[in-house]
């Protein structure tokens, strides 16, 4: 068949209209790769890799270090995560096997109405709140945990811990959705297989379903983490915003996308601007690997079903 007739056919214009879609994702990413690339060339030139080793962060002396916002971005991430991990795959796991089919459908619906709220009201959830109620119940149990350096110090509301909690809360709608998803594409005769030989309910769900379905689960909570990474509205209303290093979750902290937010119409000066641009590349640096470790533990998972 000729090129005009696959033409005339329409598969050489649907393949042709395709291609030029997944083109167009390299070719934003590609450009915005550059642009801050480019736009960060003062910072970059004037200090280097010791801009993500440095703590100081001074516009009056156009002294510049991303250390704390890099180490506030990622603890509140993780906070989020160990929250909200087991949370969500646990309601995953009700939901598509525990459930009957029209609650899981309800609740589900409610859950990814949930995912659609704007950060925004996330932060003020958590200013009006959250703090608070954490203000009530985190010192009486972290008096007992002082010898602990993550707990040490008094706490005032804003801190690490309070932007890892909002975090979870905006994640778990992700890692339930997609996960829920994923549990219920698994094939009613891995299901079968184990309950013909006798297993409860629970155990074909923990032994056959969930292995099963490890995969999807993996990539739901690399999503979130993607997701937990780049928040800034929520976050930067209950972080504190303090450009400094504290071993302790009841301290006060800054991240990435909160310092861009809140200074970036305050860059006058060049230097100034590109350092808040060089954030913004390493924010996007981290996200890239973030995105590359969790293909890398599916594959890695894929490749030992296989041999299994």
């Amino acid at each position: 068949m000729s090129f005009a007739e696959r033409l005339r056919k329409g598969d050489e214009i649907a393949y042709l209209v395709t291609l030029m879609a997944a083109l167009a994702i390299l070719l934003i990413t590609g450009l915005l790769a550059q642009h801050l690339w480019a736009n960060s060339l003062l910072s970059r030139q004037k200090f280097g890799w010791h801009f993500l080793t440095s703590s100081t962060w001074d516009p009056v002396s156009a002294t510049f270090g991303a250390l704390p916002f890099v180490y506030g971005t990622l603890l509140t991430s993780v906070i989020g995560l160990v929250i909200a991990v087991p949370i969500g795959i646990g309601a995953a796991i009700f939901l598509s096997e525990m459930a009957p089919r029209k609650v899981s459908n309800v609740l589900t619906f409610l859950i990814e109405l949930l995912a659609a709220v704007p950060s925004v009201i996330f932060g003020l959830i958590g200013i009006f709140v959250l703090v608070p109620l954490l203000n009530k119940v985190v010192p009486p149990i972290t008096d007992h945990l002082q010898f602990l350096p993550i707990f040490k110090g008094s706490f005032y509301g804003v801190s690490y811990l309070t932007a890892g909690v909002v975090l979870s809360i905006m994640i778990v709608p992700f890692i339930v959705s997609i996960s829920r998803e994923v549990l219920m594409s698994v094939p009613t005769a891995q299901r079968e297989a184990m309950m013909a030989l006798g297993a409860t309910k629970w155990d074909v769900t923990w032994r056959s379903v969930v292995p099963y379905a490890r995969r999807g689960i993996i990539g739901s909570i690399f999503l979130a983490l993607a997701r937990a990474l780049g928040e800034t509205m929520a976050v930067t209303m209950v972080i504190g915003n303090v450009p400094e290093i504290h071993a302790s979750l009841l301290s006060p902290g800054y991240t990435i996308a909160a310092v861009i937010a809140n200074e970036f119409t305050e860059a006058t000066d060049d230097i100034y601007l590109h350092a808040l641009i060089e954030m913004a590349l390493v924010l996007f640096v981290v996200t890239m690997i973030v995105n590359a470790a969790a293909r890398l533990l599916m594959l890695t998972a894929g490749i030992r079903e296989i041999r299994e």
